[in-house]
């Protein structure tokens, strides 16, 4: 029987280190409090250097609910003792995660999760995020589609194709899978992911009703995706908000 990893507890003395440790670990709690983890499974990061390949992520098998940023560990994509350690981590996560940072400096956050209603989205024949509010048209022209799932992401081989088919974009949407978003930041990388599992509900929701859908126009869903994209300070605000619903529940996230 496989058993959990054993953390050791890290605080480096770099300040802005710890800042990221603390902010990566919020995101990990917040998706445990909105049903978006899978178990044990699932892994964020966030580059620490300049040109991406020196990063954070969680260990093997941790609880979303239970981390702390003490127990995120560094990493570095051209390590390749990396999986040859006691406390190596997830084979699928080094592949996907370090094949991403090593190829695509932008991406400095990286959530890859299977939220309920992004991945039930990702499930069909086209996965497309049809613009038919406010809140899916963010999306608009924004996400690139995955639709060659292949089995588990456990290659460097898998992760550079996928690196390739993000390319600029923040958005996947892994066919068969679940979502990958990419951003500058926690608090942005956060905020695209909790409106990309409202927008999917929303779609969800819509396609229920079995009535025809009313498409926006693609110049309103452009301008409206423009208009998101101009107010950069809601989502560091939004991140602000949630980290102080985790302070007053449960702090231990910044241990």
């Amino acid at each position: 029987m496989s058993t959990v990893t054993n953390i050791k507890s890290h605080r480096p003395s770099d300040a802005n280190e710890w800042q990221m440790r603390v902010d990566l670990a919020a995101a990990f709690r917040l998706a445990a409090k909105y049903d978006w983890h899978e178990a044990v499974a699932n892994h964020f990061s966030l580059a620490v250097s300049s040109d991406g390949k020196s990063f954070l992520m969680n260990p093997r098998w941790r609880h979303f609910a239970k981390m702390r940023a003490s127990e995120l560990l560094l990493l570095n994509s051209n390590d390749k003792s990396t999986m040859d350690r006691p406390n190596a981590p997830d084979l699928t996560a080094w592949s996907l995660h370090g094949r991403l940072h090593a190829a695509l400096p932008q991406a400095r956050c990286i959530i890859h999760l299977h939220p309920p209603y992004a991945t039930a989205i990702a499930s069909l024949a086209k996965p497309d995020i049809l613009p038919i509010d406010q809140n899916t048209a963010r999306f608009f022209n924004r996400v690139a589609i995955d639709v060659e799932y292949g089995g588990m992401a456990n290659t460097d081989a898998e992760g550079d194709r996928l690196a390739r088919l993000l390319g600029n974009k923040a958005i996947m949407m892994m066919g068969n899978h679940g979502v990958l978003v990419c951003a500058a930041t926690v608090a942005e990388a956060f905020d695209l992911t909790y409106y990309l599992e409202r927008a999917c509900r929303t779609l969800i929701l819509a396609y229920q009703t079995g009535q025809a859908l009313h498409i926006l126009s693609d110049a309103v869903a452009e301008k409206t995706a423009q208009e998101w994209e101009s107010d950069r300070e809601q989502f560091n605000s939004h991140f602000s908000e949630m980290k102080s619903l985790l302070d007053d529940a449960d702090p231990t996230y910044k241990e």
